[in-house]
């Protein structure tokens, strides 16, 4: 829910109230519903307001305290928010709304920093504390709300998304190498700290950052995953069976969290596959009538079927929800490219961002708030690429990850941009460095770690939270609650990676759904004409790459791209996305972002 912006000033100067507006309306989409701004000499917030939580005028944002002194922007849900509640009463403090963002506001007056232990759900906000003169920054433990900022001329600016930051002025085009780097080897996956542009960033998921007047900067990280059987606090598990019931259990909360938490009505995205069937499942054993589904295909080509129709079908027959289907002819992919592609706050090479975008533009039509089972294969183990790494007994651990994961490998990037771009294996070495790191006990442990903690919030978490609030509908990812990974994370790896990957997840379905659905081979909402290029669609990336301003600006080398546009479909990469997509989709989103504006 949501998009909030502001900006604070270390130059004695009052704060930009004009950059706020222009980042505002740029925020628009993601909070239709109310739009705000709060000035205190220095230092300006700006929130615009998808409601989901308390419906009143009373909790509009920003919100302030005047009697503690402090001004809130935040996006959004705080699901245990009615316990802290409770909490904060018992130590005397007083509400004048009922939604989630007050409580933030006096979780931090009453617990400061650590108020974000506490809190259990997706979030990011900003809070100026009047009396010290501070703001302070924070980000949910899996990235699932983005958090931008950048610092120019004597000011820090923080939005939603990248396109708040253009807007406001003072960011360039330049390119981070480090960023390109991991761009093009990790499908799209910048880590935090960095983006594409040199000029932005974002704050780390599960990090806080405190900033004083002045500009001095404390940044801490307040949670971390552990992924070992050794001593943790509380009893694990010991069998199987115990395992499947304990993973029950947790999604159980989750899911039934993130639909009582709302006053609106809560659908599911319904892929077809075991994720998000699931997530049906579960809600119809709750009782949950009239529940609405949403599914999405496209054509299909001769190597893939467009749609998952198949699977969706038997979910919707079995649960007898309110279904919702949408078929998007290719042309009609090409003509809405431009549009999903402004929609992203940095570059997407996952096909599927497109549908989510289609889709999501269909699903707001009908409600304002939906689950959706993103998660759920970094989390259990459902992707090919998993076993795989697993199994390899040479070479050290970046080499088994590369030889089954990187999109390119060290060789092959530096065959493809310019010199000025070329330099050593940053994601050879950042890999390294977190594959290294305590708390794994064994190396397919710290590769799950990995991408729930990193990978993940820069590919399908950040797909969903953009192509959703592109129209203003929220997306919750009940797979993502920290208590049900954390459990997760301490799940034997073989257990995870049993029967193809996902085991506890095919066992919790099992006689919950349809053994065609728990059994088929793994999907998602595929895009075939985005993997295998060719008629209109290769003429259009022919188009971008050929332009003068791909030319001028020099990232590739021009060998390389006419290799690519030679035979598109004889160059994916080792998780099957196609490398031309890769190319054009940058240059494209740098026309449309930063050139264009």
């Amino acid at each position: 829910m949501c998009g909030i912006c502001g900006e604070l000033r270390f130059d004695g100067t009052p704060a930009d109230l004009g950059a706020i507006a222009r980042m505002m309306e740029r925020l628009q989409p993601r909070g239709p519903d109310h739009g705000g701004s709060y000035g205190d000499g220095a230092v300006a917030l700006g929130h615009r307001r998808l409601s989901i939580i308390d419906l009143s005028v009373r909790s509009n944002q920003p919100m302030v305290d005047q009697g503690l002194g402090l001004a809130l922007v935040f996006n959004g849900t705080i699901y245990n928010h009615p316990e802290l509640r409770r909490e904060l009463r018992d130590k005397g403090y007083s509400f004048f709304s009922d939604g989630d963002t007050e409580v933030i506001l006096k979780a931090w007056h009453a617990w400061g920093e650590g108020c974000v232990e506490r809190l259990h759900g997706m979030f990011a906000f900003a809070i100026w504390d009047t009396n010290r003169r501070q703001l302070f920054l924070a980000r949910d433990r899996f990235g699932i709300k983005p958090l931008y900022w950048s610092e120019v001329n004597g000011r820090l600016r923080f939005a939603s998304t990248t396109q708040a930051l253009v807007a406001a002025g003072g960011v360039g085009g330049g390119i981070d190498p480090v960023a390109l780097h991991h761009l093009f080897t990790l499908h799209a996956v910048v880590p935090a700290p960095r983006t594409i542009l040199s000029d932005v960033r974002k704050l780390p998921p599960a990090h806080w950052l405190r900033i004083d007047a002045d500009g001095r900067r404390t940044e801490q990280r307040y949670w971390q995953l552990e992924a070992t059987r050794g001593a943790s606090g509380s009893r694990l598990p010991t069998s199987d069976a115990e395992w499947v019931e304990a993973i029950h259990d947790a999604l159980e909360a989750a899911v039934r969290k993130r639909r009582e938490i709302a006053d609106v009505s809560v659908g599911v995205l319904l892929s077809g596959g075991l994720d998000s069937s699931l997530l049906v499942a579960l809600l119809a054993e709750h009782g949950v009538g009239d529940l609405h589904t949403f599914s999405v295909g496209f054509e299909d080509t001769p190597e893939e079927a467009g749609s998952e129709f198949e699977y969706s079908d038997q979910v919707v027959d079995y649960f007898g929800t309110r279904h919702h289907r949408f078929r998007v002819p290719n042309d009609e992919v090409l003509r809405r490219l431009p549009e999903a592609v402004d929609a992203m706050t940095e570059p997407m090479f996952a096909q599927d961002a497109v549908a989510f975008y289609l889709l999501a533009e269909q699903v707001s039509r009908e409600i304002k708030v939906v689950q959706s089972g993103q998660g759920a294969d970094e989390v259990f183990g459902g992707y090919f690429w998993y076993p795989r790494i697993a199994a390899e007994t040479e070479g050290d651990p970046v080499d088994r990850v590369r030889r089954h994961y990187f999109d390119r490998d060290h060789d092959e990037y530096l065959r493809m941009v310019a010199l000025a771009y070329a330099g050593p294996d940053h994601t050879g070495a950042y890999v390294a460095e977190r594959l290294a790191e305590p708390g794994a006990d064994e190396i397919i442990d710290a590769v799950l770690r990995l991408d729930v903690t990193t990978l993940i919030v820069d590919d399908p978490v950040k797909r969903v939270d953009n192509m959703t609030m592109a129209w203003g509908l929220e997306a919750r990812v009940p797979f993502l609650d920290h208590q049900l990974v954390e459990l997760a994370a301490r799940c034997p790896p073989a257990l995870r990676l049993r029967d193809g990957g996902k085991y506890p997840l095919k066992a919790i379905a099992r006689g919950r759904l349809p053994d065609a659905v728990i059994d088929r081979p793994k999907g998602y909402f595929p895009m075939p004409a985005l993997k295998y290029v060719r008629g209109a669609f290769l003429d259009f990336m022919r188009d971008i790459l050929n332009a003068q301003a791909c030319r001028e600006r020099g990232l590739y080398r021009r060998d390389y791209i006419e290799q690519l546009l030679d035979a598109p479909d004889q160059h994916h990469t080792r998780i099957q996305g196609s490398k031309l997509w890769h190319v054009a989709l940058l240059e494209y989103w740098l026309q449309r972002h930063i050139d264009g504006r």
